[in-house]
């Protein structure tokens, strides 16, 4: 596997993608919101959803799409406006968008699935969506524009392809996603998009995707909170060419490796993007009884609040990790605990290890803040990712529809 400089979802062959600006968020230089994803080959499908039970009109018309089993040939998003809680006129809007899509490609509308990402509570503005969808120009290089178009609180965009090699058989994989705030485990207030030219059999991509889900999307948060548009989506369009990727095939393991790496890149890149965050933080619980538990226990200290302020302050208080594991539910032997922080031993077999405090401080300082916490009472492993909480995590969300 390697990655591919500038890839993003048109890396992939039959993929192409644009974006325009149709007036749904407010107008600043170079905005965008609203873009379609589009394969010249209809595509078997697989996607995730919020567990959330309040589901935005968009995301009931995909669940009720994608039950029916059929290929999918695209994708179109709107930023600005999230279409949830906006009644049966939500849910004809969603409908519309996937039609008007549908038109303009020249392909049927169930073949069509739709996703708005914005503000809760309002309704789509169709004229400009209508007027918009005919402004949208496809190309192989469009990939970049689809990005930028769906994101809303985000600063930077977040892309990734790769290519794969497996004997006589190439494909790539690419990746794009939207994400900064209401993040927190099963999934969150994300858009991921996933393309693929490798033949894949249906059962076995709902497995891998479901697999490396668990593994990234469902590992990160940001501030505790879920959204009713969460959707990660891979397409695969089989342009690649090779005999369909199946649970048995040589071609199966390298297929799932590579998606788990696009899915955990993309995470880690929402997580470090935090609404307002400054610091990625990184959670490795090691040797804890189960992988379930593992992962319970790396949610937990990732997603406290005490945890993410220490984390902003430079504060090597290491008892806001234990604490936030005690509290996690996990089975745990407090004697037999070690943590590190930022490189520094904090915890060794659950007594404190005397260290320098100002070199901790500075250690606290990098970008990137790595938290291990070793349990030793088991071989369950798991990683969690999220950010610090800062104060300018406050003024965004304490403005965000004023």
């Amino acid at each position: 596997m390697e990655i591919v400089f500038d890839g993003n979802i048109t890396t992939p062959a039959g993929f192409t993608a644009g974006a325009t600006y149709a007036g749904i968020k407010k107008k600043s230089e170079d905005v965008l919101d609203l873009g379609i994803i589009y394969s010249e080959s209809p595509c078997t499908a697989a996607a995730v959803f919020t567990t959330n039970k309040i589901k935005s009109a968009a995301l009931v018309f995909d669940q009720q799409v994608m039950q029916k089993k059929g290929k999918i040939s695209a994708v179109i998003v709107n930023a600005g406006c999230a279409n949830s809680s906006t009644g049966e006129q939500g849910v004809k809007d969603a409908y519309e968008m996937a039609s008007l899509a549908a038109q303009a490609l020249g392909i049927e509308t169930e073949e069509v699935l739709v996703s708005s990402t914005g503000v809760i509570g309002v309704q789509l503005p169709m004229k400009s969506i209508r007027e918009g969808v005919r402004n949208i120009l496809l190309t192989a290089d469009g990939g970049h524009d689809f990005e930028h178009a769906i994101m809303t609180t985000d600063t930077v965009p977040k892309e990734i392809a790769v290519k794969v090699t497996v004997g006589d058989t190439v494909f790539s994989i690419g990746g794009v996603a939207k994400g900064s705030g209401m993040i927190h485990p099963n999934l969150a207030t994300m858009l991921v998009y996933i393309t693929t030219d490798a033949a894949v059999e249906k059962d076995f991509l709902d497995k891998a995707l479901k697999d490396a889900v668990a593994v990234s999307y469902n590992m990160i948060t940001v501030d505790g909170d879920t959204s009713p548009s969460d959707t990660v989506l891979v397409m695969a369009n089989g342009l690649a060419g090779n005999t369909p990727i199946t649970s048995g095939s040589s071609a199966a393991r390298a297929f799932k490796d590579a998606l788990t790496h696009v899915c955990i890149h993309l995470a880690k890149s929402i997580a470090r993007d935090g609404e307002g965050a400054t610091h990625l933080i990184e959670v490795n619980v090691k040797n804890a009884k189960t992988v379930k538990e593992a992962r319970q226990a790396a949610r937990t200290i990732v997603g406290s609040n005490l945890v993410k302020a220490a984390v902003y302050g430079r504060d090597p208080n290491w008892g806001r990790v234990t604490a936030a594991l005690g509290r996690s539910g996990v089975y745990l032997e407090e004697m037999k605990l070690d943590v590190v922080m930022a490189g520094i031993s904090v915890l060794k077999d659950g007594r404190p290890v005397p260290f320098d405090k100002p070199t901790a401080v500075n250690a606290l300082a990098g970008k990137e803040v790595a938290i291990i916490v070793d349990m030793h009472v088991g071989k369950g492993n798991a990683t969690a990712w999220g950010c610090d909480l800062t104060e300018q995590y406050v003024v965004i969300n304490s403005a965000y529809t004023t």
